[in-house]
């Protein structure tokens, strides 16, 4: 396959691609078709590496129509919900919601996949996505995670599940400290999930400080756990919203240790920004973790949906722009600079979340994977909320 006159980042000239296999073989201007090759003339328009969703739970897309309204807007309210509802799921529900909406995210360009799925009940979820994980392997990577919804220490028997699931192929191992019972059992459940990283080589991601309580501080303790095992790289801290509303004092001596650690972030904007501050009036708190401060203290942020269409978010279609529009705007990130290089979020930053490697990425001797979105730059892509015109995953055509 040949792409001609693409342009690759937001490039100043076209270049073209070529892919032999699965890989990109050559990238320089005016390669001459082969015979027989396919050509794909891209007109200018830019590629980027495949969009990487950091953050969603595809056992709860999806099941609004079923669930019920979240009247309140509050994640507490979105649990109880779906505490009632994950009962009654079958497999066959479960895996058909699941795979509508990796087609979702498959039709905008998304091909690497991170989800958390529900352990508190059983660890039926968890067989059915890892079947789904090897079906869609052609349409995207997929990477679970063992979450603990009720908690580790907090949740009888989450402990014997966690290590269960992750011997059956789990790859990432999750945790929930705000939610524990007591700030003793959520420093704990961060202890407890550090050491099961290093006996197991496992990735983790946590869903850390979702909570508008300035006094939700996990983060400082999982960083901690981490930076003193060596491990920051391997380990993420999703959410952080409590980070919206700490002092700036405290903030200063925290991202100290943040940077030494070497952990990584996942913000949600699309969703944050629904639940955060429902116990406010005025003024009304964002929510969202410091995202820019992150950024420019040169720590890894990246962005995900968090839900799609259920008792979290009623809204939601896989499209990543979406979720990069509303992080940009809430976080007032909005200078050219800011906006030009913005794919970097859900894409490269995204990859280094997901522990992806050199592999990920447009270059020679790299796997093709690959978008080419409907905009010659960035910056209007985001304006124009520019469409997937073509994807390729490990050298095939998936798009176009």
């Amino acid at each position: 396959m040949l792409l001609k006159n693409i342009r690759i980042e937001n490039a100043a000239q076209a270049t073209d691609i070529r892919i032999t296999g699965q890989t990109f073989a050559s990238i320089a201007p005016n390669l001459m078709a082969q015979p027989g090759e396919q050509v794909l003339d891209c007109e200018g328009k830019m590629a980027l590496p495949p969009f990487v969703e950091s953050h969603i739970h595809l056992d709860t897309c999806l099941t609004l129509p079923q669930v019920g309204v979240n009247k309140s807007g509050t994640l507490f309210e979105g649990i109880q919900l779906w505490s009632k509802y994950r009962q009654g799921i079958t497999r066959e529900e479960l895996r058909n919601r699941a795979l509508r909406t990796i087609r979702l995210y498959a039709a905008h360009g998304v091909q690497y996949i991170r989800s958390h799925v529900d352990i508190t009940g059983g660890l039926t979820t968890m067989e059915t996505l890892l079947e789904l994980k090897d079906e869609v392997k052609d349409l995207v990577e997929l990477q679970l995670v063992a979450f603990p919804q009720d908690g580790i220490l907090s949740s009888p028997g989450a402990k014997s599940r966690m290590e269960a699931a992750l011997e059956m192929g789990a790859d990432v191992i999750g945790g929930i400290p705000h939610f524990e019972f007591t700030r003793e059992y959520g420093v704990e459940s961060m202890k407890y999930v550090i050491e099961l990283a290093e006996r197991t080589g496992k990735l983790v991601d946590v869903h850390c400080d979702e909570i508008d309580d300035e006094q939700s501080r996990f983060v400082e303790s999982l960083a901690t756990f981490a930076y003193a095992a060596g491990l920051g790289g391997r380990v993420t801290a999703s959410h952080t919203t409590a980070m919206h509303s700490y002092n700036s004092a405290y903030c200063s001596k925290l991202f100290r240790l943040l940077g030494l650690s070497g952990i990584h972030f996942v913000s949600n904007p699309l969703v944050n920004i629904h639940l955060q501050g429902r116990f406010d009036t005025y003024p009304k708190r964002r929510g969202l973790t410091r995202v820019k401060e992150l950024l420019e203290a040169g720590m890894n942020v990246s962005f995900g949906h968090d839900d799609m269409s259920d008792p979290y978010y009623p809204l939601g279609n896989g499209n990543m722009l979406d979720v990069l529009l509303m992080g940009l705007h809430v976080c007032q990130m909005l200078g050219y600079d800011e906006l030009m290089n913005a794919y970097r979020i859900v894409t490269h930053n995204g990859a280094k979340t997901l522990h992806l490697g050199e592999d990920y990425g447009i270059c020679a001797g790299n796997t093709a994977n690959l978008v080419v979105l409907n905009a010659p730059d960035f910056l209007t892509a985001l304006r124009e909320h520019a469409g997937v015109v073509y994807s390729v995953r490990q050298g095939k055509l998936i798009k176009g």
